[in-house]
């Protein structure tokens, strides 16, 4: 039977505490300071699993420095990638992760221009509206 090493679950180190827990940690790898400073998920007899990810954001944020800028509070979604594809049916859909950034609402409408390779989307105003020529 292998032994197993037992690791207490601590809450993970902020701010200055955790810039003071790292410098006194030197010596150790990453991972291990990862572990050290609370940020590892420990499975039933099992070693730690660090979480080097939500470590190294912590000490950017610790340094004044902030990664995630909090526009998907909900934690829903997927963030705007700013690339779309053509779907089967030939439509091309932009996500409420664009319209929501430009504050678009229900109705607004929108003049297409196409060129060579682009397609260009210029919003109408209200009074702006497209009207018909009389001849």
């Amino acid at each position: 039977m292998a032994k197993t090493k037992s690791v207490q679950q601590i809450q993970p180190l902020k701010g200055k505490e955790l810039l003071r827990k790292v410098k006194e940690l030197s010596h150790l790898s990453r991972r291990q300071k990862a572990i050290q400073c609370g940020y590892a998920t420990v499975a039933t007899g099992k070693q730690p699993k660090a979480k080097i990810a939500e470590f190294l954001e912590a000490i950017l944020e610790a340094q004044g420095i902030k990664l995630n800028d909090g526009k998907s509070k909900d934690g829903r979604g997927r963030e705007a990638s700013y690339r779309v594809s053509v779907h089967k049916n030939g439509s091309i859909v932009i996500g409420a992760a664009y319209t929501s950034e430009m504050g678009l609402q229900p109705g607004d409408e929108f003049e297409i221009k196409l060129g060579y390779k682009h397609i260009h989307l210029n919003q109408l105003k209200s009074d702006d509206s497209l009207e018909e020529s009389e001849d």
